[in-house]
């Protein structure tokens, strides 16, 4: 069958940027799932955001991390609900919400730090690693990849002694 997405090239960019993304998501969720971490994959530039930036107003929240407010106000009130992170009103202005890591978000991003985010670096650098030349034939070369060996799978792999 014919992947439309990927003979259209650069018409479609964006839906096959999309379409990779997912898979990456996908790939780290059975990883988190197999390690059983309670969080869902979409939700760690979140936390590693509040690790590296600190306690943050929802705005800038969603600044540094490009994402919609409305998003990142969807997965404070998931971690929050997780007990990983807890919002506050600001001391400045109380209709501004301050998100910070709870003790026990803390404890998970430095066991993700530790043992999960540099297992899925290692797996998606494997993934990108002989890739060069053009654009679509890079995309095509990762799709492939993706295809032939999952990201999770890519990660058992590299953990392997």
């Amino acid at each position: 069958m014919e992947d439309v997405i990927r003979s259209l090239g650069f018409l479609c960019l964006g839906s096959r940027l999309k379409r990779i993304g997912e898979q990456l998501q996908a790939d780290t969720q059975r990883v988190l799932d197999r390690l059983d971490v309670p969080v869902q994959s979409s939700q760690y530039p979140l936390l590693a955001a509040l690790d590296r930036l600190g306690a943050l107003p929802v705005g800038e929240l969603a600044q540094a991390l490009g994402i919609a407010q409305p998003g990142i106000t969807r997965s404070v009130a998931l971690l929050a609900e997780l007990g990983l992170v807890e919002v506050s009103p600001s001391n400045n202005d109380q209709r501004r919400r301050i998100v910070s890591l709870t003790r026990n978000g803390r404890r998970l991003v430095d066991v993700a730090k530790r043992d999960v985010w540099p297992r899925i670096e290692t797996a998606v650098a494997d993934l990108c690693a002989e890739r060069s030349g053009p654009l679509l034939d890079q995309l095509a070369a990762i799709e492939e990849g993706l295809a032939e060996v999952p990201l999770d799978r890519r990660v058992e792999r590299a953990a392997v002694p």
